[in-house]
């Protein structure tokens, strides 16, 4: 069944690359497959996340338990992170994808998006009303709310039975509406890839090729060596079986190009095909989902290079680990929708005081650029699972799954 469903996934790739090729811009015919697809995810993803953190945290038993779950993840989210910068900075000066590049920056105006710096920034995690984190689906905040909930919940104890149950069937009803979902993954992603390829023809790649090529390169070598690394001696897993476990997750990732939109698939896939317990899934997905960000990371690494080798621009080693520190913590601010990244990349720029117009110029290209990059997330945010799960001492990780 696992086999078969793969094979549907790739032959919706493939169908959807052949309609955009011979179709163009008509393909976009098929957006509405598309565009249901998203609407179910987004219908499940805030009860999804609530319910399963909840489980999570009162599972955990103790909050020692619980911090050291937290910890182990929020350290492996920073390292890989940085990790993933480091390395889009690196591929951006062997490729040097802006020099010679001739393209005329858009007269549209880019501004950064107002920040109240760090301290702002974390007060904003925690809701002032949490029914309307929940209604306007503000991910962080959600999460702030069903980590306190489910801490009050253990506090509490026996009293609190009745509300830990509540959630415990919510939380199994999800899963079993989750699935119901997955089934329709290849439509969504038929409906989704087709209208993209047959709006970005050769006319807006060739020009920023070296961009692409150099954030494919940059992506492969970070999942290939960094995650293939964390899951054999962290997680004690098979790389190859891990990636062929997330794989139907990465590919829904590919196509929504959204990090929150693909969670209910992620839990489906990390609990179902690589083993990781509910207990560690429920509560380090969610969270990764938010603020594990190791492609948006990598694309900020190429764009800063990209944009400064446009303009003429020769960074100091000073504005190259600015940049690095800016883009870990870029990356792990950004939020789990299209487009953030691109969003995201103006507070780097303004790091490193280079022109804000320079995002104009990779704009035509970003949805290709945030499909690689949602993936990585995705991948990532896996590993971290199998890495906090293969750590514990009564690891149920399935090796043959």
């Amino acid at each position: 069944m696992k086999k078969n469903f793969m094979l549907q996934i790739f032959a919706a790739f493939i169908l959807a690359i052949i309609a955009g090729i011979i179709f163009g811009e008509k393909a976009a015919v098929v957006q509405p497959l598309g565009d249901l697809f998203l609407r179910l995810i987004k219908f499940i993803i805030v009860p999804l996340i609530l319910s399963t953190i909840v489980v999570g945290v009162t599972s955990a038993g103790s909050m020692k338990k619980l911090g050291s779950l937290g910890g182990k993840a929020i350290g492996y989210f920073l390292v890989t992170s940085f990790i993933a910068i480091a390395l889009g900075l690196f591929a951006g000066f062997v490729f040097q994808p802006g020099a010679g590049v001739d393209l005329a920056v858009q007269g549209a105006e880019v501004e950064a998006p107002e920040s109240g710096g760090v301290i702002q920034t974390l007060l904003n995690i925690i809701p002032e009303n949490p029914v309307e984190a929940l209604t306007t689906g503000a991910v962080l905040q959600i999460i702030f709310f069903a980590i306190f909930l489910g801490i009050g919940i253990s506090l509490v104890g026996e009293k609190a039975v009745p509300v830990q149950r509540f959630f415990e069937g919510l939380s199994e009803v999800m899963y079993k509406i989750t699935g119901i979902v997955m089934k329709l993954v290849p439509i969504g992603i038929f409906g989704l890839l087709a209208p993209i390829v047959g709006t970005y023809g050769a006319s807006v790649l060739m020009p920023l090729i070296k961009v692409i090529i150099a954030m494919v390169v940059a992506v492969i070598v970070h999942v290939a060596l960094v995650y293939s690394a964390a899951v054999k001696a962290l997680g004690k897993m098979d790389p190859y079986q891990f990636f062929k476990g997330i794989f139907p997750a990465a590919s829904v990732a590919f196509a929504t190009c959204s990090s929150s939109g693909t969670l209910p698939v992620t839990m489906k896939n990390t609990q179902e095909n690589l083993g990781v317990s509910k207990e560690t899934s429920s509560f380090v997905l969610p969270l990764g989902a938010t603020i594990n960000m190791d492609g948006t990371a990598i694309y900020q690494g190429i764009a800063v290079m990209f944009i400064a080798q446009y303009f003429g621009v020769e960074l100091t080693v000073a504005q190259i680990l600015i940049a690095a520190l800016m883009g870990t913590l870029a990356s792990i601010g950004a939020a789990g929708v299209p487009g953030a990244g691109l969003i995201m990349l103006t507070m780097v720029l303004t790091a490193v005081n280079l022109p804000l117009e320079g995002i104009a110029l990779i704009a035509g290209i970003d949805r290709i650029l945030d499909m690689l990059r949602t993936s990585v997330n995705i991948v990532g945010d896996a590993s971290a699972c199998v890495v906090v799960e293969g750590g514990k001492p009564d690891a149920a990780i399935k090796k043959g799954a």
